[in-house]
């Protein structure tokens, strides 16, 4: 019987050591999991996990867990702080916050955040100590440039630095900060926006147009993220210059994924075909269907505080709507093409579907 036709590595495949140049993309805020990113990885991707809101001591546990589930490469990301952001507020000024969203948290039953819980937050320079320390096989970034000591100490343990650009601007800074690729996130990428040089506003650049440019502008290899969901995605970002391509909500909906019924349900579904920009979840940008909560909070959307205060605010909302299926309240992120995405496949086989539409799409 003759081989399935198959997508050779490519310069970022034959980088971080897989078969196929795919990687899945991370999830923050409790979305991703071991079992995901390790199907991904023992399908011939790369699995990732975002790590962001983990301590030191649960990224040590987490690598090793990751470890014990794949023998194949696997990323876990973390994000930078960005400039502005702070944890705690003036309680007069944090009580308007919580008298905002009292309503909500009436009628899902759940108790506002305490003064404390706003003002918890890991710490990222203990957070990357901890990563550089476990030395997973690669560690991506969102939102920021990698410090010296990361690109430093990844070196020296073989890891690879993965950064992340929505303008060609912050892919040429990446470069020459020393990551070894970038991810080219397109305006079209569910899930909150990583810009770091300018304004999101002035960083919302198509996937289709930004990936040729950065291509263009580097010379590591370049990862296309943003509205991709099936081979044809796939195929396209690689003819327009992409090493590998990056794929988020598809994977999303894979039932090993850590996404609740109440989101996975409306991906794949025409509901998803509209997909806006809100900071209302989390204080920051991030593109996610639009409910209940999003139109009803819409007025608000410049007056809620910045990450992460406003993440703390919304988090017993978030956890009690899933649990309890109210999707009007969920933070339903989702990319462009989420309509796209396939019903609630497992990893491995949504993986090689996307890897058999792209070799058909390619010709």
């Amino acid at each position: 019987m003759p081989a399935r036709p198959t997508l050779p590595p490519g310069r970022f495949g034959e980088l971080v050591g897989i078969p196929l140049p795919v990687v899945q993309g991370p999830f923050g805020g409790g979305l991703s999991s071991v079992e995901l990113a390790a199907a991904v990885s023992e399908g011939g991707g790369l699995g990732s996990y975002g790590a962001h809101i983990h301590t030191p001591e649960e990224i040590t546990a987490l690598v090793a867990e990751l470890r014990a589930a794949t023998g194949r490469p696997f990323a876990v990301n973390l994000w930078v702080p960005q400039e502005g952001e702070r944890t705690g507020l003036p309680a007069s000024e944090l009580a308007g916050h919580v008298e905002r969203l009292r309503p909500y948290y009436e009628e899902l039953g759940v108790r506002p955040p305490s003064a404390r819980d706003v003002e918890a937050r890991p710490d990222f320079d203990a957070q990357l100590d901890a990563l550089i320390a476990a030395a997973p096989p690669a560690i991506s970034l969102v939102m920021g440039l990698p410090p010296r000591r990361l690109v430093a100490g990844a070196r020296r343990r073989g890891t690879v630095v993965i950064g992340t650009a929505t303008t060609v601007e912050e892919a040429v800074a990446l470069e020459a900060a020393g990551v070894d690729a970038i991810v080219a996130s397109g305006s079209d990428a569910g899930g909150h926006r990583g810009a770091f040089l300018r304004p999101v506003r002035e960083s919302l650049v198509g996937t289709f147009s930004l990936v040729p440019q950065v291509a263009d502008a580097v010379s590591v290899p370049v990862v296309a993220a943003g509205g991709i969901a099936d081979g044809r995605g796939v195929a396209a970002a690689l003819a327009l210059g992409a090493d590998a391509v990056q794929v988020g909500t598809g994977f999303l909906v894979a039932r090993e994924s850590g996404a609740s019924e109440a989101h996975r349900r409306v991906l794949g579904t025409p509901e998803a075909r509209t997909t806006v920009l809100t900071r209302l979840f989390s204080g920051r940008t991030a593109r996610g269907i639009p409910n209940g909560f999003v139109r009803d909070m819409a007025a608000h959307e410049e007056l809620v505080p910045p990450y992460p205060v406003q993440n703390a605010l919304m988090q017993p909302i978030r956890r009690a709507a899933a649990a309890q299926d109210r999707p009007e309240y969920v933070n339903l992120w989702a990319g462009q093409a989420a309509a796209l995405a396939q019903e609630a496949p497992k990893a491995a086989a949504y993986l090689a579907s996307l890897v058999e539409e792209a070799v058909g799409a390619a010709g």
